[in-house]
């Protein structure tokens, strides 16, 4: 049994048995100790009585509440306070970790490094959106950044399983909320930032400076960073990075250190040319997708200054395999036309995703998309307008309306690609895109992903792209007629 003592600084008159620590009161068993922090949903200040009446032993939250009749912890901020504490309750990480940051291209990039660890050699693992990845299997995570008591219960069982290298995602969430304020981490990296999240940071500077607290605050001053500075906010990163007197290792199309130089796009790979340390390589990356070869050069990076020797790495490119949803072909139209399923939810994952699917495409891109509910709405019509300027075909239909009326949603959408048609139901939109393609065209589904289910209010609806793709090129496949054999 712990003791208070041993999760935090207190006197030994204030000392009692902990059983577990929880910031979910509906957790609280007796000797808990409960973290009631404010929140933006609710406030955990308002469970605590609850809590001491399930038995909790001690109580964590913000300072200057009344007498309690157990142990009280007053924080300036609890949310540090329990980070602190839950390191010490699942105490242990692997000997290397990587945080990883960004909008878009962290679950890639984190098992992109997680695959090159492993050809190096290394018991390595990686988590987030996707969830756990380690040489005992895969293991589902609720969210991209768990809650401080779940990210250290992760790294300590990673340890235990003699992972060495583990690289993780974090989300502007998690470090804005301190999730990760007691994780220590050897070296970081950024991949971009474009809009998003607009339903919980006021501002872009409020969300840059939210990424940018991984690197200025949780990052030690001695440890290497990779950054990819395509953009200006990783330019801007990179600055403030090297003024700390940082490591700065600088990936991209303009990249310093690690340069893509030329890409040679095939049928289902690409032929990459980047320039290393001064070094020409030439190596094929099996995936289809400029965005890919930008996420793979940043786990190249991150794998080079954690100490894999560099032609390792670079060799190990040319093995890597994608990760679920992320422009996952998710099958072939029986005339041969590819369907892609990816994640993409914003203005620039949807530029990104579509601009990699054009080089591959002879014929035309059929898109299939909407757009979430209870998120930034000013999205809505700048993804429409990308779909109409990038894509030949457009449907716009629902992803995950929540709350929100999804014919709104919808019309929000349409106001950038009027010449869009509508379909509501996700299924059906999926069978009409298929029924478009003729044998040089491609399907793109975006969006979802790897989501295995659509929120409906309060609900959660099993239903996976994937899944629904397959099923309608099965009934395809039967429905259509069979090619005879001709002789030339």
């Amino acid at each position: 049994m712990l003791m208070l003592s041993d999760l935090i600084d207190i006197t030994a008159k204030d000392d009692v048995e902990i059983s577990m620590v929880t910031a979910d009161s509906r957790k609280v068993v007796p000797g808990a100790l409960f973290a009631a922090i404010p929140g933006t949903v609710s406030d955990g200040r308002d469970y605590i009585e609850d809590a001491i009446a399930k038995g909790a032993s001690a109580i964590l939250s913000t300072k200057g509440l009344a007498d309690m009749p157990i142990a009280y912890i007053g924080a300036d901020e609890p949310r540090q306070v329990y980070a602190s504490i839950a390191a010490r309750y699942h105490a242990g990480q692997p000997q290397v970790l990587v945080a990883m940051t960004g909008t878009n291209g962290k679950s890639s990039t984190v098992e992109f490094l997680r695959q090159i660890w492993a050809y190096a050699g290394y018991r390595a693992a990686c988590f987030g959106t996707l969830g756990i990845q380690s040489p005992q299997g895969y293991q589902p995570l609720t969210h991209t950044t768990p809650d401080a008591m779940a990210l250290h219960e992760t790294l300590s069982t990673l340890a235990a399983q003699k992972v060495t290298h583990a690289a993780m995602e974090a989300s502007s969430h998690g470090l804005n909320q301190y999730r990760l304020d007691a994780v220590k981490v050897s070296a970081s990296g950024f991949s971009n930032l474009t809009q998003d999240h607009f339903d919980y940071h006021p501002t872009m500077e409020d969300y840059f400076q939210a990424k940018a607290r991984l690197f200025t605050e949780l990052t030690p001053a001695d440890a290497p960073v990779v950054i990819n500075v395509n953009d200006d906010y990783g330019q801007r990163l990179a600055k403030i990075c090297t003024a700390r007197g940082q490591q700065v290792m600088r990936v991209g199309w303009t990249g310093d250190d690690i340069r893509i130089d030329e890409v040679m796009p095939r049928s289902a790979s690409q032929v990459l040319n980047l320039i290393v340390h001064s070094t020409r390589y030439k190596v094929e990356l099996p995936l289809a997708g400029e965005f890919q070869a930008l996420n793979a050069v940043s786990a190249l990076g991150l794998a080079l200054v954690t100490g894999v020797p560099r032609d390792t790495a670079v060799a190990a490119l040319g093995h890597l395999y994608g990760v679920a949803g992320r422009m996952e072909r998710a099958g072939q139209h029986p005339n041969g036309a590819p369907v892609f399923v990816d994640f993409a939810h914003t203005e620039d994952g949807l530029d990104k995703l579509l601009r990699s699917v054009r080089p591959h495409t002879m014929g035309k891109i059929v898109i299939v998309f909407g757009c979430g509910g209870d998120r930034d709405p000013d999205k809505r019509a700048k993804m429409g307008r990308t779909a109409a300027k990038l894509a030949d075909d457009v449907i716009v239909t629902d992803d995950n309306p929540r709350t929100e009326d999804a014919a709104s949603i919808r019309k929000a959408v349409l106001m950038g690609c009027p010449e869009a048609d509508e379909i509501g139901n996700r299924a059906r939109a999926i069978t009409e895109g298929l029924s478009r393609l003729g044998p040089k065209d491609c399907l793109v589904i975006a969006g979802k992903g790897h989501e295995q289910g659509q929120i409906v209010g309060d609900q959660i609806i099993p239903f996976s792209d994937v899944k629904v793709a397959q099923r309608a090129i099965g009934i395809l496949s039967k429905t259509l007629p069979k090619k005879k054999n001709s002789h030339v």
